[in-house]
């Protein structure tokens, strides 16, 4: 009796002191948890450990079965709501049966004592544990209510293995979240922490245990509802549980990039943007597209997939084999820093026509051109000569693409891309103009969020992972008619070879897309805009090993379309269509085809353009012109005269253009020389005038002092199609003259002064600049 005596005192205090002098407890931040991941459909992706390995997934009690709750109440404590989380009663009798009559242990814990030895790890075996574990529940009941201690315990509960709580146990065994669970599997979790080792369901020995007394357990439940009689059908039923080691591990670089995204160990339900039947699909496809492509050394792949109208990323595949250490298949290829090639180019020329410099046909210069000491030169090894802004974007011609990024004023090329959200970006300086042909590096992500703002009018918008966010608009980084312009351009890229794409015009989908391929063939880009999707692929290798097959158009683009066959089907989504809605500042205006300026009578063929009034460089050229010809001669008259001459029509090309067409092969119908009798005032004074290409007035010059050597500055002039000489003038004062075509010497001297170019028909053109001197220092 005095060992009674002595335990009811301990008991007594250690009520006493749980409930006056301890302070409250933590009961969820204290301990990690792990993240569930699901698709948008609520699929399960992923279920990833905690910290210390465990599965433990905290659910709140509002989300869990009102069975399960019940069930364990009844089996665990089933005078929980009447005791102040020590139920006296059951003490006296377990220990009177274990201490004083040497009897059966039996057990006296309630929930709360047993959410208290989970709570501090206590050893409940002994004595001291059990008045630990006494005073800790007391404790717990000071300050938190029953609701939040059945909720703590459902959460921190053994249910075997290294599973604990309910939201694991319920989605690892059953597949299920708890707020689904039927009453059987209701009843089957109840059971389990009492002996989560001895009724292991996973096991066949310990499922046998645990339906014994989940048995016993249904029997206590239906004389609380007997209305319940008619499940007890259900419980002879097998249950279908799934151990651990097999749960789905689904688009593991897309969750894996999530999770990096997240507080690490805080835990929960992530509800993700993915759409895991287009994720399988792209990945099954990509997957077979490399196998297939394994005879000319394609080792890898990546794609991913963004909704540019909600911006959520549907597929991310991040290589061709997850699993697969020879090409690194942990790498997730979407977020890795790689060079576009020429994939940016179509943002150089945005910005062109936002800054007036261009409109979709007018006339570009494919030709040799050093710009400082950078000399770019095309994939081809090639110059197609004059060529149309259209043609040079979807052709991916380099030097027009650099030439533009070098006229660019209002903002630089470098700037967009930074106020774009591209990162790790070194000094302007260190890329100078070879940023437009992939001298940067972009990640996938950051480039496919680049292409949806074109989608979405020029507004720049954060990507979504989380179904629950909502994207930000973060800025308009282009004009919606620039957008417009850029997509329609772009539509009209040729298709790769790929047999499905034989549909019917009409059914046809748009696909704005463009190619990348970078130096030395490392990386193969294709990406474009079609129906909601912006569609990304990458084909190379993670060691940066290049491959001369590793050519965006032939290598990426029949990924892309065939890609873009299986989530667009053919229902004729056209790019006019899907900007109706912005009401764009744009008309149409006939343009010459060949010279991109306004229709001319006699220019064939005649074509439409878009263009941005009071802001694209629309002009008249008049480069068809008929002219008098002599009949005998061939030569030009100097007038008309009827009977003895008649009037043909010939080409008016500037200088610079007519040497690019020569140097293209391409045969003009250039005009004769004049008579030799025609007077200066009688021939004819229409036409360009003159167009002094140096020296630049932008330019200070500098000369030396004390050497005449290097002191010397080139004029030239571009000249229209009948001029053949350019006379030279600074400050009214004659210096000479040079054929068309050739460059004139000045020997300069210090100054500002103005240059007067005067070609043989007598137009001109007036410039000032300015020369200043500096002494040279002898050695």
């Amino acid at each position: 009796m005095r060992a009674l005596f002595a335990t009811i005192s301990v008991i007594i205090v250690a009520v006493l002191v749980g409930y006056g002098l301890l302070p409250k407890p933590e009961l969820k931040s204290y301990i990690p948890y792990s993240y569930v991941y699901f698709d948008r459909d609520n699929k399960l992706l992923r279920i990833s450990l905690a910290k210390d390995q465990r599965y433990r997934v905290y659910t709140p009690l509002d989300q869990i079965a009102p069975s399960l709750i019940e069930a364990t109440i009844l089996y665990e404590d089933q005078y929980f709501y009447q005791h102040y989380g020590v139920d006296i009663g059951a003490l006296f009798r377990a220990f009177w049966s274990t201490y004083i009559s040497k009897g059966r242990r039996i057990g006296a814990s309630t929930i709360t004592m047993q959410m208290a030895r989970l709570r501090w790890g206590i050893a409940s075996n002994t004595l001291s544990g059990k008045v630990q574990q006494i005073f800790r529940a007391v404790q717990l009941s000071k300050f938190y209510s029953k609701k939040e201690i059945v909720e703590s315990y459902l959460n921190l509960a053994p249910y075997g293995r290294n599973i604990e709580g309910v939201g694991a146990a319920s989605l690892i065994l059953f597949n299920k979240k708890p707020s689904e669970l039927s009453l059987p599997e209701s009843l089957s979790l109840a059971v389990i922490p009492q002996n989560p080792n001895k009724r292991n369901i996973i096991s066949a020995k310990g499922y046998q245990q645990h339906l014994l007394a989940r048995r016993n357990l249904f029997k206590r439940w239906l004389k609380k509802y007997p209305q319940d009689q008619a499940k007890a059908k259900f419980l002879d039923l097998p249950l279908s549980v799934r151990a651990p080691e097999n749960l789905p591990f689904l688009a593991p670089h897309f969750v894996d990039y999530v999770a990096n995204q997240l507080s690490p160990w805080q835990g929960g339900y992530i509800v993700t943007t993915l759409d895991y039947p287009k994720q399988k699909a792209l990945q099954n496809q990509l997957t077979a597209y490399i196998k297939g492509k394994a005879p000319r050394g394609f080792n890898n792949a990546s794609a991913l997939l963004l909704n540019y109208k909600t911006m959520s990323i549907e597929a991310m595949v991040g290589s061709a084999d997850f699993y697969n250490k020879k090409i690194q298949g942990q790498v997730n290829g979407t977020t890795a820093k790689r060079s576009p090639g020429s994939a940016l180019k179509p943002f150089v020329y945005a910005l062109a026509l936002d800054e007036g410099l261009i409109h979709p046909l007018s006339l570009l210069k494919d030709s040799p051109q050093r710009f400082g000491g950078f000399t770019p030169e095309n994939y081809d090894k090639r110059f197609l000569g004059p060529v149309s802004v259209k043609d040079a974007l979807i052709k991916s011609r380099n030097v027009p693409a650099v030439d533009l990024q070098s006229q660019l004023k209002k903002k630089r090329f470098y700037t967009f891309l930074k106020e774009a959200g591209v990162t790790g970006l070194k000094e302007e300086a260190f890329y100078g103009l070879a940023l437009a042909l992939g001298g940067g590096e972009v990640t996938m992500l950051e480039l496919v969020a680049l292409y949806a703002s074109l989608a979405n009018a020029g507004e720049l918008k954060t990507v979504k992972y989380l179904e629950a966010s909502k994207p930000k608009a973060l800025k308009n980084i282009l004009s919606k008619e620039t957008s417009f312009m850029v997509l329609d351009m772009l539509k009209d890229n040729p298709a790769p070879h790929h047999p499905s794409l034989f549909v019917d015009t009409h059914l046809k989908n748009d696909i704005a897309w463009k190619t990348g391929t970078s130096w030395a063939f490392r990386d193969a880009w294709a990406i474009g805009v079609s129906g909601d999707y912006v569609l990304a692929v990458w084909v190379g290798n993670f060691d940066g090993k290049g491959n001369a097959s590793y050519i965006g158009r032939s290598a990426a683009g029949p990924l892309l379309f065939s890609m873009f066959d299986f989530i667009n089907p053919k229902l004729g989504w056209r790019i006019e269509d899907a900007f109706s809605k912005y009401h764009l500042n744009l008309k149409k205006v006939a343009v010459c085809s060949a010279t991109g300026d306004l229709f001319e009578k006699h220019c064939k063929p005649k074509v439409d353009t878009w263009f941005i009034p009071g802001l694209s460089p629309i002009k008249s050229t008049n480069i068809y012109r008929k002219i008098p010809i002599v009949k005998k001669t061939g030569l030009r008259a100097c007038t008309h005269e009827e009977g003895i001459t008649q009037m043909k029509l010939y080409e008016f090309w500037s200088s610079d253009f007519l040497n690019l067409f020569r140097q293209a092969g391409i045969s003009l119908k250039t005009p004769p020389p004049y008579e030799k009798n025609c007077a200066m005032n009688q021939k004819s004074t229409t036409g360009i005038n003159p167009i002094i290409s140096s020296p630049q007035a932008t330019l200070e010059y500098v000369i030396q002092a004390n050497t005449k050597k290097g002191n010397l500055i080139p004029f030239k002039a571009i000249l229209d199609s009948d001029a053949t000489l350019t006379h030279w003038f600074i400050d009214g004062r004659y210096l000479g003259n040079a054929p068309k075509g050739k460059v004139f010497i000045w020997q300069a001297t210090p100054g500002t002064f103005i240059v007067k170019a005067v070609d043989d028909l007598g137009r001109e053109m007036s410039k000032k600049f300015v020369v200043n001197q500096i002494i040279s220092l002898a050695k």
